[in-house]
């Protein structure tokens, strides 16, 4: 009997391909950026992608403090956080969180655009941010890649 038999194939921990991919974050404007990375992150650029499975990339994004915002939002986007008291609520600017810290506002950006989770947290694992051009992992040869080539 000659009949084609189509299998839906679903990625393993095993059978993902992981690379490694160097992104470079100076003039790109924040959430543009963000959402491309969680893309890149979550795997979903693949043809294999399976929403169950880290079949996503490694991803190191360097000169974060080089980032765009646009509009007044360096004056009027607030991160809030919670200190856990009452009357415990805290709030910086994004120009005061960037003055302390240029990866975080990245690194929260990204982090809001994967599944809220123990996959998500195990997808986040996966994200190196670094304030300059210098980073840490030359040893995995990343590959750098053109976010404005990424749909």
């Amino acid at each position: 009997m000659d009949t084609l038999s189509y299998k839906t194939i679903s990625a393993n921990k095993s059978t993902v391909n992981k690379l490694w991919v160097l992104v470079d974050a100076e003039g790109q404007t924040l959430g543009r950026l963000a959402s491309k990375v969680a893309i890149l992150i979550r795997g979903k650029h693949k043809p294999n992608f399976t929403p169950h499975v880290d079949c996503g990339d490694n991803v190191i994004v360097i000169n974060a403090a080089k980032i765009n915002l646009t509009g007044k939002k360096w004056e009027d986007k607030q991160y809030i956080r919670y200190t856990g008291y009452p009357g415990g609520q805290r709030s910086l600017s994004a120009n005061q969180l960037f003055d302390k810290n240029p990866s975080s506002i990245i690194e929260k950006s990204v982090k809001g655009m994967l599944p809220k989770n123990k996959l998500g947290a195990a997808l986040f694992r996966n994200l190196y941010v670094y304030n300059d051009s210098n980073h840490t992992q030359e040893a995995q040869k990343p590959v750098s890649i053109n976010l404005n080539d990424i749909n």
